[in-house]
């Protein structure tokens, strides 16, 4: 793979990653609730559903769900379902000081964590996506192993850049204004997530083609 067609990629999964998806909503909420060691659990668990989905069109695994109507669904409402959840979670949380006992904080961080990556998982549009962009990108005169290597870390990193950027605008958040208005964060993030619930339930496999 040369740098120009690195560069491409970088570019355009850059356009792609910024705008604010459940990881991205995720994070922000993180950011702001918990602070960033916990907003950064729930990032690495964004990172490893990438390098995951991204293994998974490696294998093939990507083409299954593009030809398996029920396979698709099963993932799809899943992911719906789960979203639905996590916006309902959100609404009614209590803003609260970031203060935290050393075991509140690791089973936040594993919560945060595991929420990200079931994210992630749990949404079809991220597989189809990969499974119709990263083929673009890939020369199959050279060694394909490697390339999706490179590729799933380098969308890795630039969704952890991503998120990052999110996190710190909601603890800015949390530093700055009041807890009314933090409660108001929260329940946007809800209701963006359960937009993007029902806008996964209306998603169908043409849509990426």
């Amino acid at each position: 793979m040369d740098m120009t067609t690195l560069l491409l990629y970088v570019i355009t999964v850059s356009a792609v990653m910024m705008t604010p998806g459940p990881s991205m909503l995720l994070a922000l909420n993180n950011g702001a609730s918990h602070g960033m060691r916990i907003a950064g659990c729930g990032i690495a668990g964004a990172a490893l559903s990438d390098l995951i989905l991204i293994g998974a069109v490696g294998c093939g695994l990507g083409a299954l769900l593009q030809a398996s109507e029920q396979l698709f669904s099963v993932v799809k409402w899943g992911g719906a379902v789960y979203l639905f959840y996590l916006a309902w979670v959100l609404w009614h949380a209590p803003t609260q000081a970031l203060v935290n006992t050393p075991a509140q904080g690791a089973a936040r961080g594993r919560s945060a964590f595991a929420r990200a990556l079931l994210v992630g998982l749990s949404n079809p549009k991220g597989l189809l996506f990969f499974s119709a962009f990263l083929p673009q990108f890939v020369r199959p005169q050279e060694p394909v192993a490697q390339q999706y290597v490179i590729l799933a870390l380098v969308s890795a990193a630039i969704d952890c850049m991503m998120m990052v950027i999110y996190a710190l605008g909601g603890r800015h958040a949390m530093r700055t204004f009041s807890a009314r208005v933090m409660q108001w964060i929260n329940r946007s993030c809800a209701g963006l997530l359960a937009f993007l619930a029902v806008g996964l339930s209306l998603y169908r496999r043409s849509d990426v083609r």
